[in-house]
């Protein structure tokens, strides 16, 4: 339908009176945070070139022809600056990379995303990532930004890519990043939940995918002339499509049929397809795209009508096991193979002359049927050694975990306890427990606290006179690497230690890498922390050794990234109970 002038602009006047959906609000991703808005303008204002002063209402990222020379370094005209958070809070500058070769910021990211980071460690990238900056040398604008949304994308985080989108308004990965959280939403099975997390958004943001998914959200909400409305819009501004244009309508009543043609293009055109074909049937593939198969598996659509199809059984247990699909589901299939009484009773003779899949089937059956706790582990202990056989293990080891904590490992037969405790794997984040102060040992005493809780620096520095002043007197007590790495944040912080704590002297034996050293002497203060992403890993600090503790925080304090520093004292050096 094509609005004549008149009605198109009363449909407009309409459009910025309606629902919430239409006028959404916008991300508060700075709650209960407003001067700490204000405190970050005034101080990118600061970095910014005295002739070029940001106006109070302008946005950094929004920022055009800002030069910065430092000694030799020099930023283009026309740069921009993209990210989440002020540097400065993290003792960064928007200048951070400014002394970094592209190339060294890729190689480390390739590595870092081959590593399974800790919760820290994430944390840590995340502060490094999605600070305000200019690219490093060698780096485009385009480049730089692609690289911090792939990682918000591979790292599935959905809040952050709310922020960024709130924060930097136009980048050219946009569209991508958008659709992705759209997906996000559809790919739960909650289409309630996914319309009420998208009306968050910003209504400044626009974008085709984004707006199709609103107006579905508008029908699915029974708001049929405002989705009528904004349907309108979309085609006089060319940004529907043939199939959108099929589907809505029939979902608003104006035609009666609908194409029976599944459309992947995307994720919201297979949506539509599924909620519109009636007896809807689709066999995904190996090719199928990852958010149909998320979106399948939430939308309970994934079946095998026919149990004896093998080759169906494979692919999914193939989907099973790359992640594509619900592991859950493979059992459920498992238990719907047929086999007579006598297979069932004689499992452990008959599997081996049987098809791989229908051999795992009828293991796993007799797991159901066993009785006694010895023979749920016999069986679980097969049924693991026949997935990992078919290099399926990714499956089944989550599962097995889970079937041992339910039997409790005391409750094995001593000679498969040490097996079955070998096999559990625990998916929960450390949980630290609370501070225990021993003002006997230097790095586990209520000097902790100026780290913790923020404790007066006078307080601090009565403690550390009275507790350094007891622990040098014991002449027994030995200084360990944990107790230099407090003592030197607290030399960095301004703090006097007792002349006769002779500091110098016994971090001599102390090597520092000199490659990391060297990124001090050329001022990498990024790359510097990207590097002790890479050291830390897969650890929580506190599981390094003391060795490595004191080289990180003395690297850190040498280049004064104590936000970071204070996060890794703070996992490492405490007693906690």
């Amino acid at each position: 339908m094509k609005l004549k002038s008149f009605n198109y602009i009363i449909g407009l006047l309409i459009i910025f009176n309606i629902s919430p959906i239409l006028s959404e609000e916008k991300i508060d991703i700075w709650k209960n945070k407003k001067n700490t808005i204000s405190e970050s303008k005034e101080k990118l204002e600061q970095e910014a070139p005295k002739d070029l002063k940001l106006k109070p209402s302008q946005k950094v990222q929004a920022v055009d022809s800002i030069q910065i020379q430092e000694g030799s370094v020099f930023q283009s005209d026309e740069q921009k600056v993209y990210g989440i958070y002020e540097p400065a809070n993290y003792n960064f500058s928007l200048n951070m990379w400014s002394t970094t070769n592209a190339d060294d910021l890729r190689s480390s990211l390739k590595r870092l995303n081959k590593i399974n980071l800790s919760k820290s460690s994430s944390e840590i990238l995340e502060f490094i990532l999605f600070s305000f900056s200019y690219p490093p040398l060698g780096m485009s604008e385009k480049e730089f930004v692609k690289l911090k949304t792939d990682w918000l994308i591979k790292n599935d985080r959905i809040d952050l890519i709310e922020s960024f989108l709130k924060q930097n308004e136009r980048f050219e990965s946009k569209s991508e990043v958008i659709q992705y959280l759209v997906d996000s939403n559809i790919s739960t099975g909650n289409i309630k939940e996914g319309c009420e997390k998208i009306g968050f958004i910003d209504a400044n943001i626009k974008d085709a995918y984004l707006e199709k998914f609103k107006i579905y959200c508008l029908v699915f909400n029974d708001k049929k002339p405002e989705a009528q409305l904004l349907l309108d819009l979309l085609r006089e501004q060319k940004q529907s499509s043939k199939f959108y244009d099929d589907k809505i309508n029939f979902l608003l009543g104006v035609s009666n049929t609908t194409s029976n043609k599944i459309n992947e293009k995307n994720l919201l055109n297979f949506y539509l397809s599924s909620i519109t074909i009636t007896n809807f049937k689709y066999e995904p593939t190996p090719k199928t795209k990852k958010e149909i198969w998320k979106y399948l598996n939430a939308a309970n659509l994934i079946k095998l009508d026919d149990a004896s199809d093998k080759k169906k059984l494979k692919e999914l247990e193939e989907a099973a096991n790359n992640n594509q699909l619900d592991k859950n589901k493979i059992f459920e299939i498992y238990k719907q193979i047929p086999f007579n009484l006598n297979t069932l009773i004689n499992a452990k003779n008959n599997y081996q002359t049987l098809d791989e899949s229908d051999a795992r089937a009828l293991i796993y059956q007799k797991y159901l049927l066993s009785e006694s706790d010895e023979n749920k582990i016999e069986n679980l202990f097969l049924l693991e050694e026949l997935f990992k056989k078919s290099d399926l293990l990714n499956i089944y080891s989550k599962f097995l975990s889970e079937k041992i904590e339910e039997i409790g490992v005391d409750n094995l037969p001593k000679e498969y306890q040490e097996e079955a405790l070998a096999r559990i794997v625990s998916d929960e984040d450390i949980t630290f427990g609370k501070v225990k102060y021993n003002d006997k040992i230097l790095h586990q005493s209520k000097i902790m606290k100026y780290f913790l809780e923020g404790e007066n620096k006078k307080k601090v520095q009565k403690d550390i006179d009275k507790i350094f002043k007891k622990v040098i007197k014991n002449k027994k007590y030995f200084v360990s690497a944990k107790d230099l790495a407090l003592a030197d944040a607290l030399i960095n912080d301004g703090f006097l230690l007792p002349a006769n704590f002779k500091y110098d002297q016994l971090v001599k034996k102390f090597d520092i890498p000199k490659n990391l050293l060297k990124l001090i002497d050329n001022d990498q203060k990024a790359f510097l922390a990207l590097k002790i992403v890479e050291i830390i890993g897969e650890d929580e600090p506190y599981q390094l050794d003391p060795e490595t503790i004191y080289f990180v925080t003395n690297l850190l304090n040498k280049m004064n990234l104590v936000t970071i520093r204070n996060k890794v004292l703070n996992s490492a050096l405490p007693l906690r109970s």
